[in-house]
């Protein structure tokens, strides 16, 4: 079985938030299992294949000119980097000031005009579009293979103006948005199977409070709609080989941890005191999402924990400065770098005894899973993929991985850290939790198994990784928008 995976982002082509990281993990464990796969992605420029080909890609005299450049990346598989107007930026969406640059919707609809050229000559038994970015691929192939459509987040639409209604070939009035054309609402409605990247976030997402306006088209897609949730890439975050660390640990020797929570508090200039009091970590986009405001405000209260908060992130100006005052108000508790550094990522889930999460939506997430890979207890608002991944563990003394805020505010993340901070106090329950949350499998093994899965479904008359012929066995399958996406034109 083949398969064309088209993405605006895979890690480490181009990264800005968890989808890089969710294509990147699904593609590889996917090539581990068999199926052979292509990635489309945008030429952004700056990148170097090896055993490079070029070609122009037929399309529309509105995109062109499109060219594809093929060839393999650090000897991982082939890639198509297609070149559109546009296409080549320093960002994948945004300038220098942090706005969305002003010919988004051109670049997308060009990139998307590149992917249906190239599946046209490809054929695959299986197209695998991601986000918004790729959507508009399913109004321009008039006769497309069978296609899977994942929603990384659905506040990320891609609304623009009207007029590229008529530069689609089939269906345009399923994008018909209040006058302007929505990518994603069309490729959810002509999508063989939609996944979102978590099954409570496939839940929230059919009802109207989280449905960004189509939850009446998300609902209506019955069971051509699931959650299929990400993993993390078992190499990359593993406390036993991880050449980030100062020390390397495991479950059954977490005597490293302790050298990190040192590096980590040397790194951000915060006392390294012993483990009289723990550290919060977070790593996040510095978006409204995240609920960074939640954070800063609970930082009041670092004092009469007592705990200190390390923070590493970029993106919202006014965030930013208002993380900026926060070290400079707390230096002592509060340590903040303005950044993404790999390195340094590692080292804060290696080195904190807490992540905290208190996302105000969160599809999946992939942080909450790395930490608790690290033996760092995740503290988490119950959205999402949170959910789906973090049991409290005052609710649930025998299952607890960390602690859940029921409520998305001020008072409900301050409460769930005043009970992570006395749990990690008593040193036989911080063992117990950090074990469970530890010896869980958060690879990509078993989702990559359910997108095979989909797949055959879908193509059944195609071979298995096996090399059988599948069966016609479907598995039992049946046949407002937010304006702030840094993808939006």
């Amino acid at each position: 079985m083949n398969v064309l995976v088209a993405s605006a982002e895979m890690a480490p082509i181009a990264r800005v938030g968890g989808m890089a990281e969710a294509v990147a993990g699904l593609v590889r464990q996917l090539r581990r299992d068999g199926l052979d796969v292509v990635v489309a992605l945008p030429d952004y420029g700056g990148v170097t294949l090896a055993d490079e080909q070029r070609w122009e890609l037929p399309v529309p005299s509105w995109a062109a000119p499109v060219t594809a450049r093929t060839g393999n990346l650090d000897g991982e598989g082939p890639i198509v980097l297609i070149e559109s107007p546009g296409s080549v930026k320093p960002h994948p969406y945004n300038d220098d000031t942090g706005q969305a640059f002003h010919d988004n919707d051109l670049r997308f609809f060009s990139f998307s005009a590149g992917i249906a050229a190239l599946t046209e000559q490809i054929r695959p038994d299986v197209l695998h579009l991601n986000d918004w970015h790729t959507a508009a691929t399913l109004g321009l192939l008039t006769d497309p293979p069978p296609t899977v459509f994942t929603i990384h987040t659905l506040a990320y639409q891609g609304v623009c103006s009207g007029e590229w209604l008529n530069r689609l070939n089939r269906s345009p009035e399923l994008f018909l948005w209040y006058g302007a054309t929505n990518p994603l609402l069309g490729a959810i409605q002509l999508a063989d199977r939609v996944a979102a990247v978590s099954p409570n976030y496939a839940n929230e997402i059919r009802t109207e409070a989280h449905g960004m306006g189509l939850h009446h088209q998300l609902s209506a897609l019955g069971d051509r709609l699931e959650g299929v949730i990400n993993g993390i890439d078992a190499e990359e975050w593993n406390p036993a080989t991880d050449p980030h660390l100062i020390a390397n640990f495991a479950v059954d020797n977490m005597r490293g941890k302790g050298a990190n929570r040192t590096a980590l508090a040397e790194a951000f200039g915060l006392a390294t005191d012993g483990p009289a009091q723990p550290i919060i970590g977070m790593v996040s986009r510095l978006v409204g999402q995240k609920g960074i405001d939640l954070a800063i405000d609970a930082a009041r209260f670092l004092e009469h924990l007592p705990a200190r908060l390390v923070v590493l992130g970029s993106g919202d100006a006014a965030i930013v400065d208002a993380l900026r005052g926060l070290a400079a108000r707390f230096p002592d508790r509060v340590g903040f770098t303005n950044d993404y550094d790999a390195a340094l990522s590692h080292t804060i889930f290696a080195g904190s005894d807490l992540l905290l999460m208190p996302s105000r939506f969160e599809p999946c997430g992939l942080a909450q899973m790395q930490a608790m890979t690290y033996g760092t207890i995740p503290v988490v608002t119950d959205v999402g993929g949170l959910r789906d991944t973090v049991i409290d563990a005052d609710e649930a003394p025998d299952l607890g991985t960390g602690f859940v805020s029921r409520s998305v505010d001020t008072a409900g993340t301050v409460d769930a850290l005043h009970r992570a901070v006395r749990a990690w106090r008593s040193t036989n329950r911080r063992s117990a939790i950090r074990g469970r949350g530890m010896a869980i499998d958060w690879s990509w093994s078993g989702p990559a198994g359910r997108y095979r899965e989909i797949y055959r479904s879908l193509a059944p008359d195609h071979h298995d990784i096996s090399g059988e012929m599948v069966g016609d066995d479907r598995d039992g399958e049946s046949e407002a928008p937010d304006t702030g996406d840094p993808g939006q034109p």
